[in-house]
Protein backbone atom coordinates (compact mmCIF):
# COMPACT_ATOMS: atom_id res chain seq x y z
CA UNK A 1 0.00 0.00 0.00
CA UNK A 2 1.07 3.57 -0.98
CA UNK A 3 1.87 6.17 1.52
CA UNK A 4 -0.92 8.24 -0.52
CA UNK A 5 -3.26 5.16 -0.27
CA UNK A 6 -2.65 4.56 3.74
CA UNK A 7 -3.36 8.16 4.32
CA UNK A 8 -6.44 7.92 2.70
CA UNK A 9 -7.51 4.94 4.12
CA UNK A 10 -6.69 6.12 7.64
CA UNK A 11 -9.08 9.43 6.89
CA UNK A 12 -11.50 7.51 5.96
CA UNK A 13 -11.64 5.69 9.57
CA UNK A 14 -11.69 8.84 11.83
CA UNK A 15 -14.93 9.98 9.82
CA UNK A 16 -16.60 6.56 10.29
CA UNK A 17 -16.26 6.66 13.94
CA UNK A 18 -17.15 10.84 14.22
CA UNK A 19 -20.01 9.81 12.29
CA UNK A 20 -20.63 6.74 14.89
CA UNK A 21 -19.70 9.28 17.62
CA UNK A 22 -22.39 11.67 16.61
CA UNK A 23 -24.82 8.56 16.08
CA UNK A 24 -24.69 7.76 19.45
CA UNK A 25 -24.71 11.24 21.46
CA UNK A 26 -28.21 11.01 18.99
CA UNK A 27 -29.60 8.36 20.37
CA UNK A 28 -28.91 8.81 23.93
CA UNK A 29 -30.48 11.97 23.58
CA UNK A 30 -33.40 10.51 22.35
CA UNK A 31 -33.90 7.99 25.27
CA UNK A 32 -33.40 10.71 27.87
CA UNK A 33 -36.60 11.58 29.41
CA UNK A 34 -38.67 14.87 28.10
CA UNK A 35 -38.92 18.10 29.86
CA UNK A 36 -36.36 21.01 31.01
CA UNK A 37 -32.71 20.22 30.33
CA UNK A 38 -30.78 21.38 33.62
CA UNK A 39 -27.34 22.86 32.45
CA UNK A 40 -24.10 21.55 33.17
CA UNK A 41 -22.73 22.94 36.51
CA UNK A 42 -20.63 25.50 36.12
CA UNK A 43 -17.09 24.46 37.28
CA UNK A 44 -16.06 26.53 40.81
CA UNK A 45 -13.98 29.64 39.81
CA UNK A 46 -10.32 29.51 40.71
CA UNK A 47 -9.13 31.71 43.60
CA UNK A 48 -6.45 33.70 42.13
CA UNK A 49 -5.52 35.98 45.02
CA UNK A 50 -6.40 37.24 48.40
CA UNK A 51 -8.42 40.13 46.84
CA UNK A 52 -11.20 37.17 45.80
CA UNK A 53 -12.32 36.31 48.72
CA UNK A 54 -12.08 39.84 50.46
CA UNK A 55 -15.11 40.10 52.38
CA UNK A 56 -16.38 36.88 52.26
CA UNK A 57 -17.43 35.07 55.59
CA UNK A 58 -15.04 32.23 56.71
CA UNK A 59 -17.02 29.03 57.73
CA UNK A 60 -17.01 27.54 61.23
CA UNK A 61 -18.40 24.40 62.54
CA UNK A 62 -21.78 23.90 63.44
CA UNK A 63 -22.02 22.92 66.78
CA UNK A 64 -24.88 20.93 68.26
CA UNK A 65 -24.60 21.41 72.25
CA UNK A 66 -26.54 18.85 74.19
CA UNK A 67 -26.64 19.56 78.02
CA UNK A 68 -27.80 17.74 81.26
CA UNK A 69 -27.15 17.24 84.85
CA UNK A 70 -25.54 13.99 86.50
CA UNK A 71 -27.72 12.85 89.11
CA UNK A 72 -25.38 13.89 91.61
CA UNK A 73 -25.49 17.49 90.49
CA UNK A 74 -22.95 17.79 87.49
CA UNK A 75 -23.70 20.14 84.99
CA UNK A 76 -22.72 18.26 81.49
CA UNK A 77 -21.97 19.98 78.05
CA UNK A 78 -21.59 17.60 75.26
CA UNK A 79 -21.27 17.82 71.40
CA UNK A 80 -20.93 14.65 69.21
CA UNK A 81 -17.90 14.75 66.66
CA UNK A 82 -17.95 11.76 64.62
CA UNK A 83 -14.89 12.36 62.38
CA UNK A 84 -12.27 10.92 64.62
CA UNK A 85 -12.24 7.53 67.18
CA UNK A 86 -11.19 9.85 69.95
CA UNK A 87 -12.84 11.93 72.54
CA UNK A 88 -11.71 14.53 74.87
CA UNK A 89 -13.30 15.16 78.81
CA UNK A 90 -12.64 17.76 80.59
CA UNK A 91 -13.87 18.27 84.56
CA UNK A 92 -14.13 21.98 85.35
CA UNK A 93 -13.84 22.68 89.07
CA UNK A 94 -14.78 25.77 91.54
CA UNK A 95 -11.25 24.92 93.15
CA UNK A 96 -8.71 27.41 92.26
CA UNK A 97 -7.09 29.17 94.46
CA UNK A 98 -9.47 31.92 95.26
CA UNK A 99 -11.02 29.02 97.33
CA UNK A 100 -7.70 29.03 99.31
CA UNK A 101 -8.97 30.30 102.49
CA UNK A 102 -6.02 31.76 103.98
CA UNK A 103 -3.40 28.56 103.03
CA UNK A 104 -2.22 29.91 99.50
CA UNK A 105 -1.09 27.35 97.50
CA UNK A 106 -3.64 24.88 98.65
CA UNK A 107 -5.78 24.31 95.70
CA UNK A 108 -2.16 24.45 93.36
CA UNK A 109 -1.34 21.51 95.46
CA UNK A 110 -3.98 19.46 95.46
CA UNK A 111 -4.88 19.81 91.87
CA UNK A 112 -1.12 19.14 91.17
CA UNK A 113 -1.44 15.99 93.70
CA UNK A 114 -3.49 14.27 91.98
CA UNK A 115 -2.20 11.83 89.45
CA UNK A 116 0.54 11.31 92.30
CA UNK A 117 -1.00 8.21 93.70
CA UNK A 118 -4.40 6.18 93.88
CA UNK A 119 -4.89 2.98 95.74
CA UNK A 120 -2.95 0.23 94.51
CA UNK A 121 -0.71 2.21 92.43
CA UNK A 122 1.94 5.39 92.44
CA UNK A 123 2.34 7.46 89.71
CA UNK A 124 4.49 5.90 87.90
CA UNK A 125 2.14 3.19 87.26
CA UNK A 126 -0.43 5.94 87.03
CA UNK A 127 1.50 7.46 83.82
CA UNK A 128 2.06 3.80 82.51
CA UNK A 129 -1.48 3.03 82.91
CA UNK A 130 -2.82 6.16 80.79
CA UNK A 131 -0.05 5.61 78.34
CA UNK A 132 -0.37 2.04 77.89
CA UNK A 133 -4.20 2.60 76.82
CA UNK A 134 -2.95 5.78 74.25
CA UNK A 135 -4.89 8.12 76.82
CA UNK A 136 -3.77 11.48 78.17
CA UNK A 137 -4.25 12.52 81.32
CA UNK A 138 -3.77 16.52 81.87
CA UNK A 139 -4.39 19.15 85.03
CA UNK A 140 -4.23 22.69 86.24
CA UNK A 141 -5.44 24.98 88.64
CA UNK A 142 -5.83 29.02 88.09
CA UNK A 143 -7.25 31.41 90.06
CA UNK A 144 -10.94 30.69 89.67
CA UNK A 145 -10.78 27.13 88.35
CA UNK A 146 -9.53 23.54 88.54
CA UNK A 147 -9.53 21.45 85.68
CA UNK A 148 -8.56 17.78 84.72
CA UNK A 149 -8.93 16.29 80.90
CA UNK A 150 -8.64 13.27 79.72
CA UNK A 151 -8.53 12.01 76.13
CA UNK A 152 -8.48 8.51 75.02
CA UNK A 153 -10.07 6.27 72.21
CA UNK A 154 -13.33 5.90 71.66
CA UNK A 155 -13.40 2.13 70.98
CA UNK A 156 -15.03 0.57 74.28
CA UNK A 157 -11.95 -1.87 74.85
CA UNK A 158 -10.01 1.44 75.11
CA UNK A 159 -12.45 4.13 76.65
CA UNK A 160 -13.65 1.91 79.75
CA UNK A 161 -10.00 0.98 81.19
CA UNK A 162 -8.85 4.92 80.21
CA UNK A 163 -11.88 6.18 81.74
CA UNK A 164 -11.52 3.71 85.04
CA UNK A 165 -8.35 4.86 85.76
CA UNK A 166 -9.15 8.53 85.46
CA UNK A 167 -12.04 8.12 87.99
CA UNK A 168 -9.55 6.98 90.37
CA UNK A 169 -7.48 9.92 89.87
CA UNK A 170 -10.02 12.44 90.49
CA UNK A 171 -11.92 10.37 93.02
CA UNK A 172 -10.22 8.50 95.40
CA UNK A 173 -6.28 10.60 95.46
CA UNK A 174 -4.13 9.30 98.14
CA UNK A 175 -1.80 12.03 98.33
CA UNK A 176 1.07 10.32 99.10
CA UNK A 177 3.42 12.15 101.36
CA UNK A 178 6.51 11.53 99.87
CA UNK A 179 5.46 12.79 96.62
CA UNK A 180 4.04 15.70 98.42
CA UNK A 181 7.37 16.50 99.78
CA UNK A 182 8.90 16.24 96.09
CA UNK A 183 5.92 18.64 94.62
CA UNK A 184 6.46 21.06 97.66
CA UNK A 185 10.21 21.30 96.94
CA UNK A 186 9.52 22.30 92.96
CA UNK A 187 7.47 24.52 93.64
CA UNK A 188 9.86 26.53 96.01
CA UNK A 189 13.07 26.20 93.89
CA UNK A 190 10.53 27.82 91.49
CA UNK A 191 10.03 30.90 94.32
CA UNK A 192 13.63 31.46 94.05
CA UNK A 193 13.52 31.37 90.22
CA UNK A 194 11.01 34.35 90.33
CA UNK A 195 13.17 36.47 92.36
CA UNK A 196 14.89 36.33 89.15
CA UNK A 197 12.47 37.34 87.02
CA UNK A 198 10.83 41.14 86.66
CA UNK A 199 8.06 40.42 84.89
CA UNK A 200 7.25 38.19 87.39
CA UNK A 201 7.86 39.99 90.61
CA UNK A 202 5.39 43.26 89.11
CA UNK A 203 2.63 41.04 88.02
CA UNK A 204 3.00 39.28 91.84
CA UNK A 205 2.81 43.41 93.32
CA UNK A 206 0.26 44.65 90.53
CA UNK A 207 -2.45 41.99 91.81
CA UNK A 208 -1.88 42.66 96.23
CA UNK A 209 -2.44 46.36 95.35
CA UNK A 210 -4.79 45.47 92.83
CA UNK A 211 -7.09 43.36 95.15
CA UNK A 212 -5.67 43.89 98.52
CA UNK A 213 -7.62 41.34 100.80
CA UNK A 214 -9.69 39.60 97.92
CA UNK A 215 -9.24 35.84 97.22
CA UNK A 216 -7.72 37.17 93.73
CA UNK A 217 -4.79 38.99 95.36
CA UNK A 218 -2.34 35.81 96.37
CA UNK A 219 -0.77 33.84 93.77
CA UNK A 220 -2.08 30.56 92.26
CA UNK A 221 0.95 28.83 93.06
CA UNK A 222 1.01 30.37 97.07
CA UNK A 223 4.35 31.83 98.63
CA UNK A 224 7.23 30.56 100.51
CA UNK A 225 5.73 30.87 104.10
CA UNK A 226 2.44 29.76 103.07
CA UNK A 227 3.68 26.20 101.04
CA UNK A 228 5.74 24.29 103.48
CA UNK A 229 2.78 24.78 106.45
CA UNK A 230 0.23 22.49 103.60
CA UNK A 231 0.15 19.20 105.22
CA UNK A 232 -1.83 15.96 103.65
CA UNK A 233 -4.60 16.45 105.50
CA UNK A 234 -5.38 19.85 104.35
CA UNK A 235 -5.50 18.64 100.67
CA UNK A 236 -7.78 15.61 101.65
CA UNK A 237 -10.10 18.37 103.08
CA UNK A 238 -9.77 20.96 100.02
CA UNK A 239 -10.46 17.41 97.48
CA UNK A 240 -13.47 16.15 99.88
CA UNK A 241 -15.05 20.02 99.52
CA UNK A 242 -13.85 21.32 95.94
CA UNK A 243 -13.70 18.67 93.90
CA UNK A 244 -17.62 17.49 94.44
CA UNK A 245 -20.07 16.50 91.42
CA UNK A 246 -21.65 19.40 92.47
CA UNK A 247 -18.84 21.71 92.50
CA UNK A 248 -17.78 20.66 88.79
CA UNK A 249 -18.90 21.23 85.09
CA UNK A 250 -18.33 18.22 82.64
CA UNK A 251 -17.33 19.28 79.39
CA UNK A 252 -17.25 15.86 76.62
CA UNK A 253 -16.51 16.42 72.88
CA UNK A 254 -16.04 12.55 70.56
CA UNK A 255 -16.84 9.67 69.16
CA UNK A 256 -19.50 8.90 71.23
CA UNK A 257 -23.47 8.93 70.70
CA UNK A 258 -25.69 10.18 73.76
CA UNK A 259 -26.40 7.05 75.70
CA UNK A 260 -22.74 6.49 75.39
CA UNK A 261 -22.13 10.10 76.42
CA UNK A 262 -24.82 10.20 79.28
CA UNK A 263 -23.28 6.82 80.96
CA UNK A 264 -19.46 7.52 80.22
CA UNK A 265 -20.12 11.46 82.40
CA UNK A 266 -22.75 9.34 85.13
CA UNK A 267 -19.62 6.99 86.09
CA UNK A 268 -17.41 10.60 86.16
CA UNK A 269 -19.98 11.77 88.30
CA UNK A 270 -20.21 9.17 90.35
CA UNK A 271 -16.67 8.76 91.56
CA UNK A 272 -16.09 12.26 92.73
CA UNK A 273 -16.84 13.03 96.54
CA UNK A 274 -20.59 14.07 97.29
CA UNK A 275 -21.23 17.46 97.55
CA UNK A 276 -22.92 21.19 96.87
CA UNK A 277 -21.14 23.78 94.64
CA UNK A 278 -18.98 26.46 96.11
CA UNK A 279 -20.19 29.94 96.69
CA UNK A 280 -19.34 32.11 94.07
CA UNK A 281 -16.33 34.56 94.72
CA UNK A 282 -17.47 38.47 95.80
CA UNK A 283 -16.77 41.06 93.71
CA UNK A 284 -13.61 43.18 95.34
CA UNK A 285 -13.00 46.86 96.38
CA UNK A 286 -11.82 49.64 93.82
CA UNK A 287 -7.93 49.80 94.75
CA UNK A 288 -5.98 53.00 95.26
CA UNK A 289 -4.38 54.55 91.94
CA UNK A 290 -0.81 55.08 91.77
CA UNK A 291 2.75 53.93 90.89
CA UNK A 292 5.03 51.92 93.14
CA UNK A 293 8.73 50.91 92.15
CA UNK A 294 10.46 47.44 92.35
CA UNK A 295 14.68 48.33 92.18
CA UNK A 296 16.29 45.76 90.14
CA UNK A 297 19.40 45.58 87.96
CA UNK A 298 18.66 45.15 84.57
CA UNK A 299 18.74 47.51 81.38
CA UNK A 300 15.16 47.15 81.11
CA UNK A 301 12.20 48.31 83.21
CA UNK A 302 9.40 46.29 83.47
CA UNK A 303 5.83 48.07 83.14
CA UNK A 304 2.21 46.85 84.35
CA UNK A 305 -0.52 48.67 84.23
CA UNK A 306 -3.70 48.06 85.12
CA UNK A 307 -7.13 48.50 86.89
CA UNK A 308 -10.35 46.31 87.91
CA UNK A 309 -12.18 45.27 84.64
CA UNK A 310 -15.30 43.05 84.27
CA UNK A 311 -16.30 39.93 85.02
CA UNK A 312 -17.26 37.30 82.43
CA UNK A 313 -20.97 37.83 82.49
CA UNK A 314 -20.78 41.64 81.84
CA UNK A 315 -23.37 42.42 78.54
CA UNK A 316 -20.33 45.08 77.33
CA UNK A 317 -17.73 42.01 77.43
CA UNK A 318 -18.02 42.05 73.65
CA UNK A 319 -17.84 45.77 73.24
CA UNK A 320 -14.89 45.62 75.48
CA UNK A 321 -12.93 42.89 73.76
CA UNK A 322 -13.19 44.58 70.21
CA UNK A 323 -12.08 47.59 71.89
CA UNK A 324 -9.34 46.37 73.22
CA UNK A 325 -8.25 44.75 70.19
CA UNK A 326 -8.16 47.85 68.39
CA UNK A 327 -6.31 50.01 71.56
CA UNK A 328 -3.64 46.57 72.12
CA UNK A 329 -4.83 43.42 72.10
CA UNK A 330 -4.68 42.35 68.46
CA UNK A 331 -0.40 42.39 68.26
CA UNK A 332 0.56 44.27 64.98
CA UNK A 333 -1.72 47.05 63.93
CA UNK A 334 -3.23 48.27 67.20
CA UNK A 335 -2.92 51.77 68.55
CA UNK A 336 0.24 50.54 70.90
CA UNK A 337 2.04 48.32 68.63
CA UNK A 338 2.08 51.03 66.33
CA UNK A 339 2.60 54.28 68.13
CA UNK A 340 5.25 52.41 70.73
CA UNK A 341 7.08 49.56 68.61
CA UNK A 342 6.79 50.59 65.18
CA UNK A 343 6.94 54.68 65.22
CA UNK A 344 9.51 54.97 68.11
CA UNK A 345 10.90 51.51 68.99
CA UNK A 346 10.43 51.62 72.33
CA UNK A 347 9.44 48.15 72.85
CA UNK A 348 9.88 44.53 71.64
CA UNK A 349 5.80 44.14 72.36
CA UNK A 350 3.02 46.09 74.02
CA UNK A 351 -0.43 44.23 74.92
CA UNK A 352 -3.42 45.08 76.33
CA UNK A 353 -6.28 42.93 77.70
CA UNK A 354 -9.33 42.04 79.75
CA UNK A 355 -9.03 39.01 81.76
CA UNK A 356 -12.67 38.70 82.47
CA UNK A 357 -13.27 36.29 85.59
CA UNK A 358 -15.91 34.99 87.80
CA UNK A 359 -15.09 38.57 89.95
CA UNK A 360 -13.96 41.32 88.33
CA UNK A 361 -10.91 40.77 86.63
CA UNK A 362 -8.24 42.74 85.88
CA UNK A 363 -7.71 45.04 82.61
CA UNK A 364 -4.23 45.59 81.84
CA UNK A 365 -1.53 46.72 79.89
CA UNK A 366 1.88 44.93 79.85
CA UNK A 367 5.49 45.94 78.28
CA UNK A 368 9.05 46.45 78.95
CA UNK A 369 11.49 49.34 77.57
CA UNK A 370 15.19 51.23 78.02
CA UNK A 371 15.52 52.26 81.77
CA UNK A 372 16.30 56.13 80.74
CA UNK A 373 13.28 55.85 78.75
CA UNK A 374 10.43 54.36 81.15
CA UNK A 375 9.05 57.00 82.55
CA UNK A 376 8.47 58.76 79.01
CA UNK A 377 6.99 55.65 77.76
CA UNK A 378 5.08 55.24 81.17
CA UNK A 379 3.06 58.71 80.14
CA UNK A 380 2.93 57.93 76.47
CA UNK A 381 0.90 54.89 76.86
CA UNK A 382 -1.36 56.61 79.28
CA UNK A 383 -1.87 59.75 77.60
CA UNK A 384 -2.90 56.79 74.63
CA UNK A 385 -5.11 55.64 76.69
CA UNK A 386 -6.57 58.85 77.55
CA UNK A 387 -7.25 59.77 73.94
CA UNK A 388 -8.38 56.40 73.21
CA UNK A 389 -11.50 56.27 75.98
CA UNK A 390 -12.02 59.96 74.82
CA UNK A 391 -12.07 60.05 70.86
CA UNK A 392 -13.39 56.01 70.45
CA UNK A 393 -11.80 54.00 67.66
CA UNK A 394 -12.23 55.05 64.23
CA UNK A 395 -14.53 53.31 61.59
CA UNK A 396 -11.64 51.87 59.55
CA UNK A 397 -10.51 50.79 62.66
CA UNK A 398 -13.60 49.20 63.98
CA UNK A 399 -14.25 47.46 60.26
CA UNK A 400 -10.58 45.98 60.58
CA UNK A 401 -10.73 44.42 64.10
CA UNK A 402 -14.46 42.54 63.00
CA UNK A 403 -12.88 41.51 59.72
CA UNK A 404 -9.90 40.03 61.57
CA UNK A 405 -12.15 38.40 64.59
CA UNK A 406 -14.30 37.34 62.16
CA UNK A 407 -11.35 35.22 60.28
CA UNK A 408 -9.86 34.27 63.49
CA UNK A 409 -12.93 33.04 65.56
CA UNK A 410 -13.53 29.42 63.17
CA UNK A 411 -10.27 28.58 65.13
CA UNK A 412 -12.17 29.13 68.50
CA UNK A 413 -14.05 25.26 67.48
CA UNK A 414 -11.19 23.75 65.04
CA UNK A 415 -10.51 20.57 67.18
CA UNK A 416 -12.40 18.50 69.50
CA UNK A 417 -9.96 20.02 72.29
CA UNK A 418 -11.01 23.83 71.85
CA UNK A 419 -14.49 22.70 71.74
CA UNK A 420 -13.93 21.32 74.92
CA UNK A 421 -12.19 24.26 76.37
CA UNK A 422 -15.06 26.54 75.15
CA UNK A 423 -17.99 23.93 76.68
CA UNK A 424 -15.69 24.03 79.99
CA UNK A 425 -15.61 27.76 80.38
CA UNK A 426 -19.16 28.01 79.25
CA UNK A 427 -20.38 25.72 82.46
CA UNK A 428 -18.64 26.97 84.91
CA UNK A 429 -19.49 30.77 83.69
CA UNK A 430 -23.03 29.78 83.34
CA UNK A 431 -23.47 31.53 79.71
CA UNK A 432 -25.96 30.89 77.23
CA UNK A 433 -25.24 27.40 75.08
CA UNK A 434 -25.32 29.88 72.32
CA UNK A 435 -22.63 31.76 73.33
CA UNK A 436 -20.04 31.86 70.59
CA UNK A 437 -22.57 32.62 68.28
CA UNK A 438 -24.74 35.16 70.59
CA UNK A 439 -21.26 36.96 71.08
CA UNK A 440 -20.01 36.87 66.84
CA UNK A 441 -23.64 38.63 66.55
CA UNK A 442 -22.93 40.79 69.13
CA UNK A 443 -19.32 42.19 67.94
CA UNK A 444 -20.64 42.57 63.83
CA UNK A 445 -23.23 44.61 65.22
CA UNK A 446 -21.08 46.99 67.21
CA UNK A 447 -20.75 50.81 66.29
CA UNK A 448 -18.01 53.19 66.73
CA UNK A 449 -19.89 54.59 69.45
CA UNK A 450 -20.87 51.47 71.08
CA UNK A 451 -16.96 50.54 71.59
CA UNK A 452 -16.23 53.94 72.61
CA UNK A 453 -19.26 54.03 75.25
CA UNK A 454 -18.12 50.91 76.78
CA UNK A 455 -14.26 51.60 76.78
CA UNK A 456 -15.62 54.80 78.33
CA UNK A 457 -17.04 53.43 80.86
CA UNK A 458 -15.15 50.64 82.43
CA UNK A 459 -12.09 52.24 82.16
CA UNK A 460 -10.81 55.34 84.31
CA UNK A 461 -7.32 56.96 82.70
CA UNK A 462 -6.95 58.26 86.58
CA UNK A 463 -7.65 55.16 88.05
CA UNK A 464 -4.78 53.28 87.22
CA UNK A 465 -2.80 51.12 89.19
CA UNK A 466 1.15 50.80 87.87
CA UNK A 467 3.73 48.92 88.48
CA UNK A 468 7.49 49.17 87.65
CA UNK A 469 10.29 46.66 87.69
CA UNK A 470 14.20 48.17 86.97
CA UNK A 471 16.87 50.27 88.07
CA UNK A 472 16.70 54.00 89.02
CA UNK A 473 18.08 55.87 86.26
CA UNK A 474 18.09 59.22 84.94
CA UNK A 475 15.49 59.78 82.29
CA UNK A 476 15.91 60.95 78.43
CA UNK A 477 13.05 62.28 76.35
CA UNK A 478 11.64 60.09 74.21
CA UNK A 479 12.11 59.84 70.56
CA UNK A 480 10.06 61.75 68.14
CA UNK A 481 7.56 59.27 65.85
CA UNK A 482 8.38 57.97 62.45
CA UNK A 483 6.51 57.59 59.67
CA UNK A 484 8.62 54.35 58.62
CA UNK A 485 8.92 51.47 61.39
CA UNK A 486 12.08 51.81 63.41
CA UNK A 487 14.29 48.60 62.87
CA UNK A 488 14.26 46.02 66.50
CA UNK A 489 17.65 45.00 67.38
CA UNK A 490 18.45 41.79 66.87
CA UNK A 491 18.47 40.35 70.07
CA UNK A 492 16.19 40.69 72.61
CA UNK A 493 17.47 42.67 75.41
CA UNK A 494 19.46 41.26 78.63
CA UNK A 495 17.16 41.68 82.14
Amino acid sequence: MSERNGLRYGLLGLAVLALLAILLLLANRADAPTGDVQPAPEAPAKIESLAAINGQAPSRRNLEIQTWQTAEGAKVLFVEARELPMFDLRLTFAAGSSQDDGMPGLAMLTNAMLNEGVPGQDVGAIAAGFESLGADFGNGAYRDMAVASLRSLSAADKREPALQLFNQVLGQPTFPEDALLRIKNQVLAGFEYQKQNPGKLASLQLFERLYGKHPYAHPSEGNEQSVPAIGREQLQAFHAKAYTAGNAVIALVGDLSRGEAEALTAQVSAALPAGPALPLIAQPDAPQAGLSHIEFPSNQTHLMIAQLGIDRRDPDYAALYLGNQIFGGGGFGTRLMSEVREKRGLAYGVYSGFSAMQARGPFMINLQTRAELSTGTLQLVKDMLRDYLASGPTREELDNAKRELAGSFPLSTASNAAIVGQLGSMGFYDLPLSHLEDFMRAVQALTTEQVKAAMAKHLDPDALVIVSVGPTVAQQELPPPGDKPVEQPSAVPEH
